[in-house]
């Protein structure tokens, strides 16, 4: 442990300090370089979004309309049960 010590000149220390530089450096532009992929994937992920909002409009315009034709054939079919009861009340 001692020799390694030694070994270890100012030299040398400030060589490897610019080396950890360097290597900062070059994860600072791989951090920049994943920091615009990353927006480049949410604005696709946003598109997508888009879309399937879109989708979901249109199904729920879908289903407004069946629950629309459902009502108005509860309605139908109760006013025919009303009609034929009140005709079997008035023939007896």
């Amino acid at each position: 442990m001692q020799t390694m010590r030694e070994s270890w000149t100012d030299e040398r220390l400030d060589e490897f300090g610019k080396r950890i530089d360097e290597r900062f450096d070059r994860v600072d532009e791989r951090i920049k370089e994943l920091d615009t992929q990353v927006k480049q994937g949410f604005a696709q992920v946003d598109k997508r979004f888009e879309v399937v909002d879109k989708r979901l409009d249109r199904l729920a315009d879908g289903i407004e309309s069946v629950q629309r034709a459902l009502i108005f054939g509860a309605i139908a079919m109760s006013s025919a049960v009303i009609a034929g009861f009140a005709a079997l009340v008035t023939q007896i």
